[in-house]
């Protein structure tokens, strides 16, 4: 009878503390990669009624509001990293060049910590976890956002080991998309995060060992030229330096050669047509001066032969990034940076969508009528999208899918 009463008072203790458990009041800590996109993701998530308060970095705010995690009412915390937030680097003694070889940097401990520039950011997360009991990471859905991601997961459960950690999915920052993505949490992706930090600890060890070996090579060959300067090394620069340095080459050993050629033009009205010379140029002055003192004794040309083509132009494929770099430079004349430095503005502000991405087709799942019907009301490209929404969006699609991001779109309209 004890041992019954017994199991009967643990059962009901135990029914109490879940009980407890549901009424326990839920506090979250989110994290986005940018300032910009936790205020865009607080405000939507609030419906604008998020307040602000200063956090320990001056560029990174925090957004406090309520909302919905799980069918629950909870409070939301929303904060923000400044992209990666812990480095690679080598452990103190390994830092001298003189006393350390090169080759030892291959299999050198290595270890992430936090730069001073970021510290503030690592504190404002350590002092706001510990008043929250769970964590939602907003960077951007990519491999390294996710990286990003675990780098504000290990400073979190630095602090506090068991808080439960959640990632939002999306691929827009809409109030759509982030409602969407805080009702669909999921679990962060280790293994894309693991395939970053493969990358970053390759680059930082051929780096550094190569830059070291090559530096102190030429500096003892070259002493008197470049005995204060680094020669780097950088799995990228170096085969960017060698498409340079064939190009420079053949720039160099290029030999100019002057030629001649006939340009012929006839005007009606206000038409004026250019004849097209089949020879294009000649090298020699004297044979090209010949036809044209022909040209002169007869100026009357006859056409003999008209012939009308139909000339069609393929409509583009949907946007991905190296398209948009590539329109970026020939249209705006921009760099390929200045191009991702506005997309990503843009993202951040709601304006387009995810602006890194390799896909060029838009899966089924997409409503283009909504996204079209948006435009309808602007005053330069309205009417268009009018025609488009009546005909039905019916882009001509690519073959590339990277399955993670739908192309680059407009999500909003932009008087």
């Amino acid at each position: 009878m004890l041992k019954v009463l017994k199991c009967y008072k643990f059962f009901s203790s135990k029914r109490c503390y879940a009980k407890k458990d549901l009424n326990i009041e839920m506090k979250y800590l989110n994290v986005a990669e940018k300032n910009d996109a936790a205020k865009t993701i607080a405000g939507q998530l609030s419906n604008g009624t998020a307040r602000r308060r200063e956090g320990l970095s001056v560029y990174n705010k925090i957004y406090e509001f309520e909302a919905t995690v799980l069918g629950r009412k909870s409070k939301m915390v929303m904060t923000s990293v400044s992209g990666h937030l812990l480095t690679f680097e080598f452990l103190s003694s390994y830092r001298n060049w003189n006393n350390v070889d090169p080759q030892s940097l291959f299999d050198a401990p290595v270890r992430k910590a936090c730069s001073e520039n970021f510290a503030a950011i690592k504190r404002t997360l350590e002092r706001e976890v510990r008043s929250c009991n769970g964590l939602i990471v907003w960077t951007d859905c990519d491999r390294e956002g996710e990286n990003i991601g675990f780098e504000i997961i290990d400073v979190c459960r630095a602090v506090k080991p068991n808080i439960t950690v959640y990632r939002a999915i999306f691929s827009e920052i809409t109030k759509a998309s982030v409602n969407r993505a805080l009702q669909n949490l999921t679990q962060p992706d280790k293994r894309q995060s693991d395939a970053v930090d493969v990358r970053s600890e390759l680059d930082l060890r051929t780096g550094a060992a190569i830059t070291r070996f090559q530096t102190m090579r030429l500096q003892r060959l070259f002493p008197e030229k470049i005995s204060d300067k680094l020669i780097s090394y950088g799995s990228c620069q170096i085969p960017t330096l060698g498409f340079v340095a064939e190009r420079y080459k053949e720039i160099e050993a290029f030999v100019s050669e002057p030629f001649w050629k006939i340009k012929v033009t006839h005007t009606i009205e206000d038409l004026t047509v250019e004849f097209l010379w089949a020879r294009n140029r000649l090298f020699d002055k004297q044979a090209c001066e010949d036809y044209y003192l022909m040209v002169i004794a007869n100026p009357t040309a006859t056409v003999e032969n008209v012939t009308v083509k139909p000339k069609s132009k393929w409509r583009p494929t949907p946007l991905d990034t190296v398209e948009l770099e590539k329109l970026g430079s020939r249209k705006l004349k921009l760099s390929a940076k200045e191009v991702m430095t506005i997309a990503e503005k843009l993202y951040t502000k709601g304006i387009i969508s995810y602006p890194r991405t390799e896909t060029n087709m838009f899966s089924k799942e997409i409503d283009l009528k909504s996204l079209v019907e948006q435009q309808t009301g602007h005053g330069v490209w309205g009417s268009f999208a009018q025609r488009v929404a009546e005909w039905g969006p019916n882009p001509r699609n690519g073959n590339k899918s990277d399955q993670a991001h739908p192309p680059i779109h407009p999500t909003k309209m932009v008087p």
